[in-house]
């Protein structure tokens, strides 16, 4: 293997709390804009495990295409630089659109609200989308904050966009993976 760079995982920069944006520039690990990139991060990971579910098809192809297009929101909110951003560009969330509404019409009525649960993929994607509402909002928060802030510092728009249809999607995927268990839903 020579000629590639192997990646250290061990640096012990961020051993005082400190950690490098895009860019280099240093702030607290309890920074907002790190709280919200690491909010990706955990629903990536929430997602992964679902993956290990052996979810039906299409679900497999789509959470892991949903995946990659977390690792560039999270770089948009890791690079506060104002140039060489928009990491999560405007086909993901058209994507991200264009499967969830066949994934709509496919959901049978709904008629009141429906506690999370279900099979073990199908609960599974329940809290991958309560994580994904959680980054959400610290997303969010992290925006109103940034209205404030230099232009430079303020990320897309579309990292927001992306999350609230992702958040529908995976309730979505979890009531056709639980129907297709032929495990039943139980409303409030």
């Amino acid at each position: 293997m020579t000629g590639i760079k192997r990646m250290n995982i061990v640096t012990k920069t961020g051993d005082q709390g400190l950690t490098s944006l895009i860019g280099g520039e240093r702030r607290p690990k309890s920074d907002l804009r790190v709280e919200a990139y690491g909010a990706l991060d955990e629903l990536s990971s929430h997602l992964g495990f679902c993956l290990s579910l052996g979810l039906p098809q299409p679900f497999d192809k789509e959470l892991e295409d949903i995946q990659r297009s977390l690792f560039a929101a999270a770089a948009d909110l890791a690079d506060p630089r104002p140039e060489g951003r928009e990491y999560l560009q405007d086909a993901a969330l058209k994507n991200l659109e264009d499967r969830l509404e066949p994934h709509l019409n496919r959901l049978p009525p709904q008629r009141g609200f429906i506690l999370p649960g279900g099979s073990q993929a199908g609960a599974a994607l329940h809290v991958a989308r309560t994580v994904c509402r959680r980054a959400e909002r610290v997303c969010q928060a992290l925006s109103l904050r940034c209205q404030s802030c230099t232009p430079a510092e303020r990320f897309s728009g579309k990292v927001l966009i992306y999350l609230n249809r992702l958040s529908d999607y995976l309730f979505a995927a979890a009531r056709i993976v639980n129907s297709l268990a032929q495990t039943p839903e139980k409303e409030v």
